[in-house]
């Protein structure tokens, strides 16, 4: 991944975390291209119609700014069923269950280097105080589905 994009993930992950130590939960995306635009959603996890939603707006403004690069991020529990299998929820003030991981899932494309998907998770302290890792970027085959963060974003602005 090149600097410019890890440069986006970084601040699109940083912002989130700022979002969650306020006990909030939105969709952050950073648009590159001739001029640089945030975009955020607090309801992007209420449900699958609210998030399509803001990817399509999202597209809408990349297509206009000509992007270059993207990176997309929201906090979710993810949970793995099975060995290399994961799967996600919104983010809720209920406990976690056993296997759930509360992390910040992103995306982040380069229109020269291709897509790249990682996480930062984070634990809370007793207090419901966050405590942040550091972004990584998953080295797992994916499949990407439509349920990703990001990822119907990146298929309306690859789209031939």
């Amino acid at each position: 991944m090149d600097e410019a994009l890890w440069a986006l993930v970084t601040d699109v992950v940083r912002r989130v975390q700022q979002a969650v130590e306020k006990r909030q939960a939105p969709a952050i995306v950073i648009l590159d291209g001739h001029r640089r635009l945030v975009l955020s959603d607090y309801d992007y996890l209420r449900d699958q119609d609210a998030a399509l939603a803001f990817e399509a707006r999202a597209a809408e403004h990349a297509r206009t700014l000509d992007v270059r690069h993207f990176a997309f991020a929201v906090p979710q529990v993810v949970v793995s069923d099975e060995p290399g299998s994961y799967a996600a929820r919104a983010v809720s003030n209920h406990p976690l269950r056993p296997g759930e991981q509360e992390t910040i899932v992103w995306t982040g494309f380069d229109r020269a280097n291709g897509v790249y998907f990682g996480v930062a998770p984070f634990s809370r302290r007793p207090s419901g105080r966050p405590v942040f890792d550091e972004p990584t970027t998953l080295d797992v085959p994916l499949r990407a589905e439509d349920r990703m963060p990001g990822v119907r974003l990146l298929r309306a602005l690859t789209a031939s």
